[in-house]
């Protein structure tokens, strides 16, 4: 397989970061039963990974390719290495707050710059397509391993177990560093040959943002992970919560939408190499829609006797989380075309872009689930998600119509000189 080193890298980095990032619902379900704060209060854990995301993505995205790809991924995953040593020596909500800040600011350099790189070693929009959707599932199982390597560390009878797990995620992320420090990258093809004030930068990244091709995507990206974080953030608290699951197996049985969500990303990585991708996203949220109508009534019903275990969970806590096979394929699907269609040298611009807009969904999406949650209940709070669904209809239609249209080469010259 060509390019396969680096490919491996990538995976393994993208899968450090996924267990890290996407552990914010386990973490949010921890610190009510362990630091005694609020479900509100604990929906901040999401803006400080989030916001942090955004804040470094803004200043060092149009920067990155003077920084090197390689080199940011590098300091990222040396960084988090550290921060995750430190985990259990202070563990508090403080030091849970300085652990999501730092794997946010983390995930920046490392998102950019694997979005990026996928430009550098794929040929034609198919492949870039197909590689994105993969490594995106990947992500997604890194998720689901993240749940099941925290259910293993929690302990009810010892509050602090579960913080031992941030020395086995210190050693991940120090293989990972390993194996991208002996991993060559070719990035002269992306090289700044100019020496440009940081201020320019930013002003091609503005530029940028303001293209009507741009604007809708960046809308539905947002409103996407609004959607995705507003569910995987607060489904273990769902399943303890309103399906009365024990702390472990609310935890473990949030596993199915990150397992669902992968096989989604799979499949969709086949299905996009054939079919048109708007007409997969399309049926996908229709699908979504009626599953959110068909599951939450599901929670409502109870089993009428004690549940210890995966053999006599309810129902609901099988079928909701399916939605993520359905969820799936949106947001690679949207990053790659709007990749696909750029030049390779804006590709760190426009990653950035997508990590800042993405970073801000995600954070309004579980401030936002938090606060129904506390105040209107479980059920209302996921109800919630038909709105966003149907708003993610109406910006993919005008977002594919206005890509169709678009004349690549000429509508994205922002630059004088290029």
């Amino acid at each position: 397989m060509k390019n396969w080193k680096i490919k491996l890298s990538i995976f393994l980095n993208y899968f450090v970061f996924a267990i890290l990032l996407n552990s914010v619902g386990t973490v949010i379900l921890q610190v009510q039963n362990n630091y005694h704060v609020t479900a509100s209060s604990a929906s901040i854990l999401e803006a400080f990974k989030d916001l942090s995301i955004a804040i470094v993505s803004f200043f060092v995205a149009s920067y990155l390719t003077r920084i090197g790809y390689k080199r940011a991924m590098l300091i990222a995953l040396g960084l988090i290495s550290v921060t995750c040593l430190s985990m259990p020596f202070l563990g508090s909500f403080m030091m849970t707050k300085v652990l999501f800040a730092t794997t946010g600011a983390c995930f920046a350099l490392i998102k950019v710059s694997v979005y990026s790189t996928i430009g550098i070693i794929t040929g034609n929009k198919k492949e870039h397509a197909s590689l994105m959707n993969f490594i995106e599932s990947f992500f997604m199982i890194g998720i689901l391993t993240g749940y099941f390597i925290f259910s293993a560390f929690i302990n009810e009878s010892n509050p602090a177990a579960w913080l031992n797990v941030y020395y086995l995620l210190a050693v991940i992320a120090f293989l990972a560093f390993l194996l991208l420090l002996f991993t060559p990258l070719d990035e002269s093809s992306v090289k700044s040959t100019v020496s440009k004030p940081l201020t320019e930068d930013f002003a091609e990244m503005f530029k940028l943002a303001i293209k009507p091709i741009v604007l809708v995507f960046i809308a539905s990206a947002f409103i996407y992970v609004l959607i995705e974080q507003s569910i995987m953030s607060w489904l273990p608290t769902f399943n303890s919560q309103v399906l009365h699951l024990p702390t472990i197996l609310s935890v473990q049985m949030a596993s199915i939408l990150a397992a669902s969500t992968a096989a989604g990303r799979f499949f969709a990585g086949i299905a996009l190499r054939k079919i048109h991708w708007f007409y997969v996203l399309f049926i996908c949220l229709l699908i979504a829609a009626v599953l959110v109508y068909v599951a939450i009534p599901l929670a409502k019903k109870g089993t009428g006797s004690p549940i210890t275990g995966w053999s006599d969970a309810p129902l609901a806590a099988f079928v909701f989380p399916m939605i993520g096979l359905f969820l799936a394929p949106i947001y690679p699907a949207i990053n790659s075309v709007i990749l696909s269609t750029l030049p390779a040298r804006m590709h760190g611009a426009m990653s950035g872009l997508i990590v800042i807009f993405s970073a801000l969904g995600g954070t309004t999406g579980s401030l936002i689930t938090g606060y129904i949650f506390e105040h209107h209940g479980g059920e209302a709070a996921f109800y919630f998600s038909l709105i966003p669904i149907t708003l993610l209809l109406v910006s993919l239609y005008f977002f594919n119509r206005i890509q169709r249209k678009s004349k690549v080469e000429v509508e994205f010259n922002t630059t004088s000189g290029h």
